[in-house]
């Protein structure tokens, strides 16, 4: 009881000294994904039903014209699949020895990234490329987020498991975990 007690004081007194709460690590997740379910179901209601938009169905690019249906070449679907399973992966790869129920996390997104593709594929363009849009821009923070410059010049400290080659780190364990098994 004494050990648990002390534990507690000695956890949050961390949580205060070094101003980083588990709530605020939580944070941008409840904001991101209630804006990302009502975006994507805004998208449909423009795509589908009584509120099609002109502008979506004339609106599309390159093999895409018509935002208001599925894409036929299954290239959006892929891609957000593709981007989801590499901002897994980026995560999967970092040096830090990963617990059991990490393992098991991993593998769950793994299999949503996988699950996407399909779903991706029977929804309008239009939602498809909002999610391999918002997809992308996740992947690019991830990335901005290891770069050393940009981590000094918004001033985020260094930590154990910083690299200053991180982009050389990720394709060299990339390679080790899938090609030089």
């Amino acid at each position: 009881l004494h050990f648990k007690k002390n534990l507690k004081r000695i956890v949050s007194d961390l949580y205060v000294r070094d101003n980083c709460h588990p709530v605020k690590a939580s944070l941008l997740i409840w904001i991101q994904i209630p804006l990302w379910v009502f975006v994507s179901i805004a998208l449909r209601n423009f795509s589908v039903g009584l509120f099609i938009q002109e502008q979506l169905s004339t609106g599309g690019m390159l093999w895409f014209p018509d935002l208001t249906v599925p894409d036929p070449t299954w290239i959006m679907p892929i891609t957000l699949g593709v981007l989801n399973l590499l901002i897994v992966e980026i995560f999967a790869l970092r040096k830090i020895e990963s617990s059991r129920f990490q393992r098991y996390a991993t593998n769950f997104f793994r299999g949503i990234s996988i699950f996407m593709i399909p779903v991706a594929a029977t929804v309008p363009s239009a939602i498809a490329l909002y999610w391999v849009s918002s997809s992308f821009m996740g992947l690019l923070h991830n990335l901005l987020l290891r770069s050393p410059a940009f981590r000094r010049l918004c001033r985020i400290p260094r930590t154990k498991s910083d690299s200053d080659t991180p982009y050389r780190d990720i394709v060299s364990a990339f390679y080790v975990k899938y090609f030089f098994k």
